[in-house]
């Protein structure tokens, strides 16, 4: 039953009014609610809405009102209120207009195909970038636990596509913020996960990103770092100490570099050695231990 739901695709879950954006409403009925009364999607994949793209929404709705009504579900557990379903830019901007209703079509969906529809509809107008795209098949995989064939199925993808974006989870975080920003493709960012060292793939990420390299350069790189001796840089040094070892790999995690503590001093003393490769990664790790730019300070 669950296949043969999701694989119906967008319009036989929503109606073919949603199908597209040009799409009239035709048979929908179409009511007003309060905006006061809508809540935005709780699954909602997409994070990063521009201020620009908003803000040509807004100037167009002003113009010329709201062209496609909200699609809203009843709230699950509020009478008398509803959760967003599709339409979250426009929602937004309403909001900002200060509008005190919304046109709406009312549908009766379940998480699983709320999610699924969010998904869909940021898909067909690219608006995801590609780790929200991957963290929204991971919901659906883990939250509903469909298979990747499932999941390629309900958003009219192909199965490899669906894998190899489930793959840069994979990636450390200091790279999925890359590529989230929109520095790093993809295609650069895949080849790094068959390197075992996550340092190593912050590293070659940033170099990626500050030289400009092409994906054949960067599969180059990687290839060389896994050759006997491909890596010239000295290896860490590390304490053999199990507890001091999660602390460097918990410090490493977050600043993206190699971490080195030395202790042994009298009275618990040590060092914390955090070496950096140039002055942007310097400007990088200070921000992040600092809580505030390195310019702020000496300009």
């Amino acid at each position: 039953m669950k296949k043969d739901r999701l694989g119906r695709g967008l319009g036989a879950l929503l109606g073919e009014y949603a199908a597209s954006d040009a799409a009239a409403p035709g048979d929908q009925t179409v009511t007003r609610v309060a905006i006061r009364a809508i809540v935005p999607n709780p699954l909602q994949p997409r994070q990063d809405f521009q201020e620009e793209e908003l803000r040509e929404l807004m100037e167009s709705i002003r113009e010329n009102g709201l062209l496609q009504p909200l699609v809203v579900r009843p709230s699950p557990t509020a009478a008398g209120r509803y959760e967003l379903v599709a339409g979250e830019r426009r929602f937004r901007s309403l909001q900002s207009l200060g509008w005190d209703e919304a046109p709406v079509v009312v549908r009766e969906v379940d998480d699983e195909t709320l999610l699924v529809l969010a998904l869909v509809e940021n898909l067909q107008r690219e608006a995801l970038n590609p780790m929200e795209e991957a963290e929204g098949y991971q919901a659906l995989a883990e939250r509903f636990t469909l298979t990747q064939e499932e999941i390629a199925r309900a958003v009219g993808k192909d199965r490899s596509t669906v894998a190899n974006t489930l793959r840069l989870l994979k990636l450390p975080h200091s790279v999925r913020k890359l590529v989230s920003g929109g520095s790093l493709s993809p295609g650069h960012a895949r080849p790094l996960l068959s390197l075992e060292d996550p340092v190593r793939m912050a590293d070659l990420a940033r170099e990626a990103v500050r030289d400009g390299w092409s994906v054949r350069e960067m599969e180059r790189r990687v290839k060389a770092g896994r050759s006997p001796g491909g890596d010239k840089r000295p290896p860490k040094r590390t304490s053999t100490d199990p507890v001091v070892r999660a602390l460097e790999s918990a410090l490493q995690e977050r600043l993206a570099t190699r971490v080195v503590i030395r202790g042994g001093g009298k009275r618990g003393q040590g060092v914390i050695e955090i070496p950096f490769l140039g002055t942007e990664d310097f400007e990088r790790i200070f921000a992040l231990v600092a809580g505030v730019e390195a310019s702020d300070v000496v300009g």
